[in-house]
């Protein structure tokens, strides 16, 4: 499963929004996590992939955020 499914379903079973109502590429906030429920969601994100995100300030995407978990997780293997 891509970091991207990861994501989607985690966001399901988180709000219970559906993964294919979810576009990859909107902003998380017009798809219905307001700004506390995303730094939440941020929070829990970085402990399910054991990642920092700090380096990363402008996550507002679930494409974004995939690609920056991508990215944690090949220098974490390098």
């Amino acid at each position: 499963m891509s970091s991207l499914e990861e994501l989607q379903q985690l966001i399901h079973k988180k709000y219970g929004i559906e993964p294919d109502k979810l576009d990859a590429n909107a902003s998380m906030l017009e798809q219905g996590i307001d700004s506390l429920a995303l730094v939440e969601f941020l929070f829990e994100v970085e402990e399910k992939f054991k990642v920092s995100l700090e380096s990363y300030p402008d996550i507002n995407s679930l494409a974004t955020l995939s690609k920056a978990i991508d990215e944690l997780r090949a220098a974490q293997t390098a």
